[in-house]
């Protein structure tokens, strides 16, 4: 059996199950970087069902939504609630030097990994220089 020593621990746990509210929002950490070519970007959503995670882009915004469900069956009367669940979701707004057509989206041991590539006009490139011609000479 589990034992609780936080009182106030306990009076959020009754406090949420009396009224069904939540001691904040669902946290969606992530973290962000470029690695050649590519945006990635890591969510960190564990216990998540695969089929609940929506990943939209409108405009440049990206929008990602997942749902964490109780894994207790209905009715079942609960001794410990800490783990959250409901939806959460995560806004990121993109910048236009990404391309957005080519999103790619992968759900691994609870990190939803998500590369966008650079698009190429913003990739870096050389720059030819051509050389030989000297100004036109101006008669007076």
């Amino acid at each position: 059996m589990l034992m609780h020593t936080d009182p106030f621990r306990e009076l959020d746990r009754l406090t949420q199950q009396a009224f069904g509210t939540r001691s904040g929002p669902t946290v969606m950490p992530m973290e962000a970087y470029r690695a050649g070519d590519d945006f990635v970007v890591h969510f960190d959503i564990p216990g998540v069902d695969p089929e609940t995670v929506d990943v939209d882009v409108d405009r440049n915004v990206l929008t990602v939504r997942a749902e964490r469900r109780s894994p207790a069956p209905d009715g079942a009367e609960l001794i410990a609630a800490e783990r959250p669940t409901g939806t959460c979701s995560r806004q990121l707004f993109l910048g236009d030097s990404l391309d957005t057509e080519r999103i790619d989206a992968a759900y691994d041991a609870g990190v939803l990994t998500l590369r966008i590539p650079v698009a190429e006009q913003a990739r870096p490139r050389k720059i030819k220089i051509s050389g030989g011609a000297s100004p036109k000479q101006i008669d007076a």
